[in-house]
């Protein structure tokens, strides 16, 4: 099995590249459902089980992201997300998604739980809390079929599965334009595949907070927001800072660009080709945009890496698809297009 991957170097030394790479394989290989930015593309349940329910419509989210294009093993993830109101205060929600990574795959599904606080009169002033909590079962893979063992008795060369369970909560508030979400993600320990310190504890702690801003009859609205992830096993915080601008159309039509940038906290170090010893910042951006065609939405999300130290120049692709159904007749009396 060929692999044809790019590098992009200044002074860094082989195994400073290596070193890293196994960094990323082991950060990555075993978290659950990555967090990504396809959380803008009007899809807030995917990583907050407190969403669900919580917006004016039922949703349906279906996403693919892709890099390396060409490759036919290049790492790929689809989601699909499935929420709604049930009765007054109560949501229920579904989460699937198929994650490959190279010689790791993992799958995993998750069902949902969320109860909607009303603090206000009615929906028309919004002054909301919900709680929700995820459940569900992870299934990993590890294929090392086409390895070549040559006597390491690291590589087992089969086929290696392991299935987990495991439990998302969080909680939202909203009001009126503003918004705040907080995410405990993978709160039990998993034995896993690698059995490691860094691959059984995936927990991951998630806050984000936004605003929309309008003015009073205006066809334009912007949200600037962050979401800020802290990833136990590795002590590792990442921060997105995102700004997303509207514009609505007509019947009920809405278009909209944004862009996030993503920047880690905390780096891996390595030493150069002058042993000094280098940190290798994570960073990149995003740019999006997207359209509400009334009950039905698309977006489109390019990734680029920053860092010095990339495995291919390629960006990252997402498309986000969307159907809206058994919309309440009454809507949020807000600027909130995440949940109207």
């Amino acid at each position: 099995m060929a692999y044809a991957i790019k590098f992009k170097f200044k002074s860094k030394t082989i195994i400073g590249l290596i070193t890293l790479f196994f960094l990323t394989i082991t950060s990555y290989s075993q978290e659950g459902l990555p967090v990504y930015s396809d959380y803008l593309t009007d899809n807030y349940y995917l990583i907050h089980p407190s969403m669900a329910g919580a917006s004016n419509c039922s949703q349906i989210r279906l996403t693919s992201r892709r890099s390396w294009i060409g490759q036919s093993d290049a790492p790929s993830l689809q989601t699909l997300s499935i929420n709604g109101r049930v009765g007054r205060s109560s949501g229920l929600g579904l989460n699937a998604y198929a994650d490959v990574n190279g010689f790791h795959s993992q799958n995993g599904i998750y069902g949902t739980y969320a109860h909607h606080l009303m603090f206000s009169r009615d929906e028309i002033d919004l002054n909301m809390l919900s709680f929700g909590i995820s459940a569900g079962i992870l299934q990993y893979q590890l294929d090392e079929s086409s390895f070549i063992a040559a006597g390491d008795p690291l590589v087992g060369g089969s086929t290696t599965n392991a299935t987990n369970f495991n439990v998302d909560f969080g909680f939202s508030y909203f009001y009126r334009d503003f918004y705040t979400h907080f995410t405990a993600k993978n709160l039990i320990e998993n034995d896993g595949i690698n059995q490691t310190d860094l691959t059984s504890n995936l927990r991951r702690f998630l806050l984000s907070m936004g605003v929309v801003i309008a003015k009073f009859n205006s066809p334009w609205q912007f949200e600037p927001s962050f979401l800020a992830q802290y990833r136990q096993a590795l002590q590792q915080t990442t921060v997105d800072m995102n700004i997303k601008v509207y514009r609505k159309l007509k019947n009920n039509r809405t278009a909209y660009v944004g862009v996030s940038y993503r920047r880690a906290l905390d780096n891996p170090s390595f030493e150069d080709t002058a042993n000094l010893l280098v940190q290798e910042q994570l960073s990149y951006v995003s740019p999006l945009f997207g359209v509400n065609l009334g009950k039905l939405k698309f977006a489109y999300t390019y990734t680029k890496q920053l860092n010095d130290v990339v495995f291919s120049s390629e960006g990252f692709h997402q498309i986000t698809l969307g159907y809206d159904f058994g919309c309440r007749k009454q809507r949020y009396h807000c600027n909130c297009p995440a949940i109207n």
